[in-house]
């Protein structure tokens, strides 16, 4: 396994993602796991439930980068998960927004490039793709410094990449424990009742990475082929019965949302199960071309044009799945 004997770090690593990755990277042979992150508490809760020795935690912010010097002192690997990425806090919080998405994404660049690191990978979202909302604008930079780095790294080896994929199945902040949460009123309230989501466990989310961790040579966005739903029937499936109050999009929401634009898949090729957007750089040599295949003109990857739905019964089943893990679990 290309892991083994690795020390990797991830930035943001008390959330869910963080949570989930480092549980499934514990049961191969890794030399260290670094959780590096700005929350005493959720660390300290962490420490309590991930006793293994190979577990270190780092007091830090992405946007100091004198920290992440440190922090990055014999790491392998770093998964970049930190961001502010609530769509109303980010709007409201435009400045902050900024300082840690874009200029943490810079810091992490420099000291990864400085401290020898061999990989990077960043994740990021669909709404980076045509933002219409700050959050997304600063995640498309973001994306766009990652993908720059391996020009910018030189002779140095270090390689960087990005992860891109949509709504992650009862991550904290999504929309499933907020319908829970207020399913006993018999109302739901839905922005617009046309509204389409992409949809990924978080489970998928987590191997989705390490699978890009293997196969990346910098520079590539890798995009899952994953389900679209609508919002409507997630509303049934987690609240069945419920009256619906349809109440107007929201300031920075898009009622469908994309993944790939049309101006990136003349660069992007298709496999079984992902897409690779590949970068413009004159030194590309194009690793791929001889598996993926090209995209038709005009492609648009987007969660209302999708050829894979889930049904209400489906989302049923996956909500059920996750809290039934949850339940053994505690």
């Amino acid at each position: 396994m290309f892991l083994s004997n690795k020390t990797i770090l991830i930035t943001g690593g008390t959330g869910s993602f963080g949570k989930k990755f480092i549980k499934k990277i514990l049961q191969l042979n890794v030399k260290k796991v670094i959780v590096f992150s700005r929350d005493e508490l959720k660390q300290y809760e962490m420490a309590q439930e991930f006793t293994d020795s190979r577990m270190r935690f780092f007091i830090g912010d992405v946007r100091d980068k004198d920290r992440l010097y440190r922090a990055f002192d014999g790491v392998d690997i770093v998964i970049h998960a930190a961001a502010l990425k609530h769509v109303g806090a980010c709007e409201y919080n435009p400045f902050e927004a900024v300082k840690t998405n874009i200029h943490g994404a810079q810091n992490i660049i420099e000291a990864a490039i400085d401290r020898g690191v061999q990989k990077v990978i960043a994740l990021s979202t669909d709404k980076a793709a045509s933002p219409v909302n700050l959050y997304g604008a600063t995640k498309l930079a973001s994306d766009k410094l990652f993908v720059a780095a391996n020009s910018y790294a030189g002779d140095k080896d270090t390689r960087f990449s990005v992860v891109r994929y949509g709504n992650v199945v009862g991550s904290r902040g999504s929309v499933v424990p907020f319908f829970k949460k207020i399913a006993h009123t018999g109302r739901l309230p839905i922005t617009d009742l046309r509204m389409t989501r992409f949809w990924i466990t978080l489970d998928q989310g987590v191997q989705f990475v390490l699978d890009n961790l293997e196969r990346m040579n910098g520079g590539e966005i890798f995009v899952p082929k994953i389900p679209s739903m609508k919002v409507i029937d997630l509303a049934e499936a987690v609240a069945p019965g419920c009256d619906i109050e349809e109440i107007g999009i929201r300031p920075g929401e898009k009622l469908h949302e994309a993944m790939i634009t049309e101006d990136d898949a003349r660069r992007t090729l298709e496999f079984d199960s992902y897409y690779v957007i590949q970068p413009e750089f004159p030194w590309w040599k194009e690793e791929y071309s001889t598996d993926g295949k090209t995209l038709p003109d005009g492609f648009r990857y987007s969660s209302e044009l999708n050829e894979d739905w889930l049904s209400v019964d489906q989302l049923v089943e996956l909500i059920e799945e996750k809290e039934e893990k949850e339940w053994v679990k505690g």
